[in-house]
């Protein structure tokens, strides 16, 4: 689900030359963040009988509070200007946390829908959502990466017509992840907009806060939650004792160690090699899920569509990286 977040980062990436020598814990580090945001679709299909948007509320809920503490030590060491220019810049940020609020709501609601496996290949797929967009807006889009689009919807194809018959999967399902992977683009153009300039935190936090109220309140108008910390039903019921553990997890993991690690690391990684390394995020969360017992193998359909998907998002971030990469960095 974070592939396309590395170009959200590079902005603010040092330059870094491919022979410069990368140091182990750099590495350490990205598989860390790899494990991290992979094991994410598992751990919400851990916390069985709550409905989608509640969990995907609960999750930015604690996420919020995760971030609060740097997004406070960054304001209070912001000069003037940069505080003007981040207060000038809150419409965006409001927009970027609505189309975050519905990639997750999205992405979540398919999980109730369909398999781990099919939801994490349909969620992912934002980079072949962009190929399109260049086509409607008449953009270039270079021969490898309209290959590569073409591949990756032609498995999408096979997963949908070969793999509906498995067990678990359903077209609506299916649906709903892609439409994350659709809203999760307007998450990435504003933050590439914005983070050659803003510190992390003073843009997660806040696209990350308006995001947890949304899904809040859509959460409590369409599956009746009701204020307060019920297991089940409530709006905060993430601080129950079943299920604290799962989202400090989901908080910590996926969302600290995972996405600020990517950051982190594009110090010394260039970016290409992260989107590579990330593009595997669906193969490693439905391994990570059939462990855990939350999904089951695949069946031979969904296997050769999901490779085709993979391969086609593998041309797509080649060919789109290495455009990035050839333009300079301030």
């Amino acid at each position: 689900m974070v592939a396309g977040m590395v170009t959200e980062g590079v902005a603010s990436a040092n330059s870094v030359g491919s022979s410069a020598q990368i140091p182990f814990h750099a590495w350490l580090v990205l598989g860390v963040a790899l494990f991290a945001v992979s094991s994410a679709g598992a751990v919400f299909e851990l916390i069985d009988g709550v409905a989608g948007l509640t969990k995907a509320a609960w999750r930015l809920q604690a996420t919020t509070l995760v971030l609060l503490p740097g997004f406070l030590l960054q304001y209070s060491r912001a000069d003037t200007e940069l505080r003007q220019s981040w207060r000038g810049s809150f419409g965006l940020l409001a927009i970027s946390g609505i189309c975050l609020a519905l990639h997750f709501g999205t992405w979540l609601m398919s999980l109730d829908h369909t398999t781990l496996t099919h939801s994490l290949l349909f969620v992912t797929a934002h980079p072949l959502v962009i190929i399109v967009g260049m086509w409607l807006l008449r953009r270039p889009a270079t021969r490898k990466q309209s290959i590569g689009a073409l591949v990756g919807f032609a498995g999408a194809a096979v997963v949908v017509g070969g793999g509906g018959g498995e067990s678990g999967v359903s077209l609506y399902g299916d649906f709903l992840a892609f439409i994350g992977a659709v809203t999760v683009v307007g998450y990435l153009a504003i933050g590439r907009m914005v983070r050659g300039w803003m510190p992390l935190f003073l843009y997660a936090f806040p696209v990350t806060a308006i995001s947890a109220v949304l899904l809040t309140v859509w959460a409590v108008q369409a599956e009746g939650l009701t204020i307060g910390i019920d297991e089940i039903a409530g709006a905060f019921g993430w601080i129950s004792a079943a299920w604290i553990g799962y989202v400090v997890y989901l908080a910590l993991g996926p969302g600290l160690a995972g996405h600020t690690g990517i950051n982190a690391v594009l110090r010394w990684i260039p970016p290409l090699i992260i989107s590579m390394v990330l593009i595997l995020e669906p193969v490693i969360g439905s391994l990570i899920g059939w462990i855990v017992g939350v999904d089951t193998i695949p069946g031979t359909w969904t296997l050769i569509g999901g490779g085709l998907m993979v391969s086609g998002l593998a041309l797509v971030t080649l060919e789109s990286d290495s455009a990035d990469a050839a333009e300079p960095v301030d």
